[in-house]
């Protein structure tokens, strides 16, 4: 089973969106965890499909370096982002954890990321995440084939 963990603050709207296109796009067995900076994002990040949501800095150092992944936008990352409710700790988790991460551009994270394709909206940051993850484990399981669109064996 892959794990996953998606990380939001504030309202959990991105964190939502990208629980939701995970469960749109990848067919196989996951357990995706919500953790929140605070509770109303944990809990709209349930709301999306999360099987399990735990809040705070606590729940993101512990459950970091448990998991297969990360998603998040690149203000998981950064002390003080999202308007001081990510900590120097839950930063600190996310960049230590053995976990691949997946980071989505955000204009309010304050941090540019020279390269992205600037005309794509957060919705499609976010299934471009999605699908690169997809087409990854796809890989990885199948000893290198790359993916088609929907695999018949997660029918």
């Amino acid at each position: 089973m892959l794990k996953i963990a998606v990380i939001d603050g504030q309202e959990g709207g991105i964190g939502r969106q990208i629980i939701e296109e995970i469960r749109q796009r990848i067919y196989w067995d996951i357990q995706i965890i919500a953790l929140g900076t605070n509770s109303l994002a944990t809990s709209f990040m349930v709301q999306g499909g999360a099987n399990v949501g735990a809040t705070g800095e606590n729940a993101v150092q512990s459950a970091a370096p448990k998991v297969d992944l990360i998603l998040g936008s690149v203000g998981i990352i950064a002390a003080n982002s999202m308007k001081g409710e990510v900590t120097e700790a839950m930063a600190l988790a996310v960049v230590s954890s053995p976990a691949r991460k997946f980071l989505i551009p955000h204009e309010k994270s304050g941090i540019k990321i020279s390269g992205v394709d600037e005309s794509l909206n957060t919705s499609q940051l976010i299934e471009k995440a999605v699908k690169s993850i997809k087409a990854l484990y796809y890989e990885e399981k199948n000893g290198g084939s790359v993916a088609p669109s929907v695999p018949s064996t997660y029918k």
